[in-house]
């Protein structure tokens, strides 16, 4: 009884676990029907990321072309989808690197100065509304919109971002702190010109 009870939970609780044993064999069906699961999450991550629509699905499709191709190296069919979303992340930061051929020789200077000071800055996830964010991240610096995004929206950690991006540590940390700053920045404009705007519709 114990052993049925906890087949259906893990049934309800991972329902795309068939599917994606059903790719291991290379099941077409199967494929597409993990894709209309995962696509606008996917697509939604690589968008974040490239701030491009049309890059963004190109990445996605990559990713996914990617994944059924190698399967195999999933270990856990569980992990199914974060796995997949790594593989997005890695195509679009490919992306973003293709758009940078050198990196400014003055920020890879700011990137290895040591950041002893700490300062108190406010959580973005309460302190503004997430459209504010998502507007202006927007405008950002791809470097600066990459880490932010794989903090804020992904919910890696320093240490995880470190790994996808191939960065030490403590440039990591420098990284997201110059970021965060700038997005304050840039919500601040949006802020502004919100109000203006309003009182221009109040004066009329």
């Amino acid at each position: 009884m114990q052993l049925k009870i906890k087949m259906k939970e893990n049934s309800e609780t991972y329902p795309h676990l068939q599917l994606v044993e059903s790719c291991r064999k290379s099941s077409r069906k199967a494929q597409m029907a993990l894709y209309s699961l995962y696509y606008k999450a996917m697509f939604n991550t690589a968008l974040r990321i490239l701030n491009n629509p049309v890059e963004a699905e190109d990445a996605m499709q990559e990713a996914f072309i990617d994944a059924f191709q190698k399967i195999d190296q999933l270990g856990d069919n569980r992990k199914f989808g974060s796995w997949l979303k790594r593989i997005v992340i890695n195509k679009a930061l490919d992306e973003v690197g293709r758009r940078r051929v050198m990196q400014p020789l003055e920020d890879r200077i700011n990137e290895i100065a040591d950041q002893s000071e700490k300062e108190e800055q406010p959580e973005l996830e309460t302190e503004y509304r997430l459209e504010e964010v998502k507007n202006a991240m927007g405008s950002l610096p791809d470097q600066y919109r990459v880490i932010l995004t794989l903090h804020l929206f992904e919910g890696m950690d320093h240490e995880e971002i470190s790994d996808i991006l191939n960065l030490e540590y403590n440039n990591v940390r420098t990284r997201y702190s110059r970021a965060r700053q700038r997005l304050l920045q840039e919500i601040k404009i949006i802020q502004h010109q919100k109000i203006v705007k309003e009182n221009s519709y109040v004066e009329n």
